[in-house]
């Protein structure tokens, strides 16, 4: 069974930084493309930023120039290093994978079980 666990959420000041981590656990070969999203109370989910196991990068318009996402694929694990936050980025923070090669199969659309970030004065 294929897993994706996020860490680092929490509460943080305008202007301050953190970094969110997820790691994939389970009978991997390996991983795709593995990507960020969020979701603030009453509006759709939405890509923050994304990155292919070659090491691509796609961000948002309203995070780029903030936000790095970048990944370690001996572990499994996309980071999401996000500076400079603004209380517009408060939400529930996602990891997605949307392909997983196992070593029973292909697992499509993984998803983790978010972690909140809340930025606030």
């Amino acid at each position: 069974q294929v897993r994706l666990l996020e860490s680092g959420g929490g509460l943080v000041q305008p202007g301050g930084s953190l970094r969110l981590s997820c790691a994939a656990s389970g009978s991997i070969v390996s991983i795709n493309a593995m990507g960020w999203y969020r979701q603030a109370p009453g509006k759709p989910r939405e890509l923050v930023a994304a990155i292919t196991n070659g090491g691509t990068t796609t961000y948002a318009d309203s995070v780029k120039g903030r936000f790095t996402i970048s990944r370690d694929n001996a572990k499994n694990t996309v980071y999401l290093q996000m500076n400079s936050l603004k209380p517009e980025d408060t939400a529930v923070y996602y990891c997605n994978a949307p392909g997983i090669v196992t070593m029973t199969g292909y697992k499509y659309n993984s998803w983790g079980q978010g972690t909140q970030v809340t930025v606030s004065s």
